[in-house]
């Protein structure tokens, strides 16, 4: 399997697409905009425009082994005319890229085992969880940082932080895509993981870390909330795959 599909090629996929090239893979890359098809050529991806709301055919873009769907939509009538072509192509494994906010905040810690919210996204995993002309394998990513997306930056313009005693999830970019490569080179399928950091600070004290590290105010808390926290275990994808988390403590990045 040497070819790749990498179906949104914005902040993570475009750089896992260049990772994927330096493996020496073949890789096709989309994107739903036309200015952005000249930077991807330009990193040696082969650039496609898919907008899977628009129910039109993607053939070439398809004809590959593997197709890894890193993009955010939550379009259920969108991604079952995609599986339904994905059926008909050459594709024969799935990553499906989910996010940890399928699940409550239960003040528990949450495994692959919980119980998940009725959201389009869960029901998006389930519609390629069932299919059976093709494995998938469905990472749960908890929060996203890294490169430009720094948490330093949000919560600007004395907006207050919700739930300081809650606990932070998060994962570095570097971590995404090095677990998407295990999974493929350990040919790990039909699976299901949550994929977190195993350090939950508290947001109180990451946040304030952040963003007096980068020379901001001490931010600002909601502090009268009804206390609500979760804490994402990464357990079984670190058993697993035998993996260990390069940015596993949030305080020192």
């Amino acid at each position: 399997m040497n070819t790749i599909s990498i179906l949104g090629c914005g902040w993570l996929g475009k750089t896992l697409a260049i990772s994927f090239i330096n493996e020496g893979y073949t890789v096709k890359g989309s994107t739903t905009s036309e200015e952005k098809l000249e930077l991807l050529e330009m990193n040696g991806i082969e650039p496609y425009i898919v907008d899977i709301s628009d129910f039109e055919e993607y053939d070439s873009f398809l004809n590959s082994d593997i197709l890894i769907i890193a993009i955010t939509s939550k379009d259920v009538d969108g991604f079952e005319n995609l599986i339904a072509q994905i059926q008909e192509s050459s594709i024969q494994k799935v990553i499906f890229i989910s996010s940890t906010s399928v699940y409550g905040k239960l003040n528990k810690v949450m495994t692959e085992e919980d119980a998940v919210l009725k959201l389009p996204l869960t029901e998006i995993e389930n519609l390629f969880r069932e299919n059976t002309f093709f494995e998938t394998t469905i990472i749960r990513f908890a929060g996203l940082f890294g490169d430009e997306r720094q948490p330093a930056n949000w919560f600007k313009n004395g907006k207050k932080i919700p739930q300081p005693k809650g606990f932070v999830n998060m994962i570095h970019k570097e971590d995404c895509i090095e677990i998407i490569q295990e999974i493929i080179a350990q040919n790990c399928w039909n699976e299901t993981f949550n994929a977190c950091s195993n350090h939950h600070p508290t947001r109180r004290e990451f946040y304030t870390l952040a963003k007096l590290n980068n020379d901001f105010e001490v931010p600002k808390f909601e502090e009268n909330e009804v206390y609500e926290w979760k804490i994402i275990s990464s357990k079984k994808i670190q058993e697993v795959l035998d993996y260990t988390f390069i940015h596993d403590d949030l305080l020192r990045i």
